[in-house]
């Protein structure tokens, strides 16, 4: 039986935090343009379903006493790291997404049609801004868990199992915090095409009329989607990657790694599954209510539409999308998981290289 590692002691060589972060921004690259595909065929089929002039009548429904006009429409979009509304007007600020009606018979068929009469980079739609918020976040969630998980450990001592758990929930609350007003500013830029200088008045206008904290509009509902999944995640990771290399008697490898990020990930994604629900929900009400530049005084709780959820639908409607989120969420987190590995681990051997030279 292989001995692990010794978890009282850092390892020989460790990473720098700047090392560490150029490893988790290579994985949120690999796992963006990995995983954008899927999406964007997601939403070409969902805007099949329901184009502009047949959601119209449905969207204008009145919520919080504010009617949602039918001119606009927002939709959910994950590149395989984050979730990001896009608002459309029209279809004429979401052209990348609405081209000319093609009729798509199903997953595999929209890719071909998308590839074919499109071009490849078609199912990349969207990549690119959504990276410049996905990137900052990955490299931000992934840098901290590393850095608080190792000063648990060796700094103050923790051995518990544990440890992941907490090191993932404050990592991922640091990073939706931070990236939160971003994300809002973001949504603005898309949604109404506003020059800087008319968002910097927008956003002045919008902290004398609601203060500082409407900068983080939304961030409940992200937060208690995000944090527990994070803490699963990590929990579950370890102790998958550990069982695994005690079964094979082999030390951490890249196969450990993606098979350990794919178990873990489809656990937390069932487990916080009904937080899903509802951050979508939200997500979409708050993003077109933002693209007007109306919001009701006091918005319906987490806890509400929970009720809301099961009262109209049942413990079911609270699952929704089981099978599309397991899907998505598993193989994301495999490869971004087994890509920061692997970019550890070759850091790590280069560092101990370097050390071995001078000595």
């Amino acid at each position: 039986m292989v001995k692990m590692a010794d978890r009282s002691a850092p390892p020989a060589a460790p990473i720098s935090p700047v090392q560490q972060m150029l490893a988790s921004g290579t994985g949120a690259l690999l796992t963006s343009i990995m995983v954008t595909p899927l999406d964007v065929v997601k939403i070409r089929l969902q805007a099949q379903q329901t184009p502009f002039h047949k959601a119209s009548a449905s969207d204008s429904a009145a919520w919080g006493r504010v009617l949602r006009p039918s001119k606009w429409k927002c939709f959910l979009y994950c590149n395989g790291l984050m979730d990001h509304i896009y608002v459309c007007q029209n279809g004429s600020h979401c052209s990348s997404w609405y081209k000319t009606p093609t009729h798509f018979s199903g997953t595999l068929d929209a890719f071909v049609k998308i590839a074919r009469y499109e071009g490849l980079r078609s199912l990349w739609s969207g990549l690119p801004p959504t990276l410049v918020m996905a990137v900052p976040a990955t490299v931000i969630y992934f840098t901290c868990y590393d850095q608080l998980r190792d000063f648990l450990r060796f700094g103050l001592g923790f051995q518990g199992s544990y440890v992941p758990l907490v090191a993932g929930a404050l990592a991922r609350l640091g990073a939706v915090s931070v990236i939160s007003p971003l994300e809002l500013v973001r949504t603005k830029l898309q949604s109404r095409r506003l020059s800087y200088t008319e968002l910097r008045v927008c956003i002045r206008s919008a902290l004398a009329q609601d203060g500082l904290l409407s900068l983080w509009r939304g961030w409940g509902p992200t937060v208690l989607r995000d944090v527990p999944f994070s803490a699963l995640y990590w929990f579950n990771y370890e102790l998958v990657k550990a069982e695994l290399c005690e079964r094979y008697r082999t030390p951490p490898n890249f196969s450990i790694s993606f098979t350990s990020g794919a178990i873990s990930g489809a656990i937390a994604a069932i487990l916080t599954l009904p937080f899903d629900v509802v951050k979508t929900r939200r997500q979409i009400q708050l993003g077109e209510m933002d693209s007007l530049g109306v919001f009701p005084k006091k918005t319906s709780s987490t806890w509400q539409i929970m009720k809301e959820i099961q009262t109209n639908l049942g413990y079911r409607g609270l699952f929704a999308g089981f099978m599309p989120r397991v899907i998505k969420v598993a193989p994301a987190c495999a490869v971004m998981i087994s890509t920061y590995e692997f970019g550890k681990a070759f850091f790590q051997k280069m560092n101990l290289d370097q050390t071995r030279l001078v000595t």
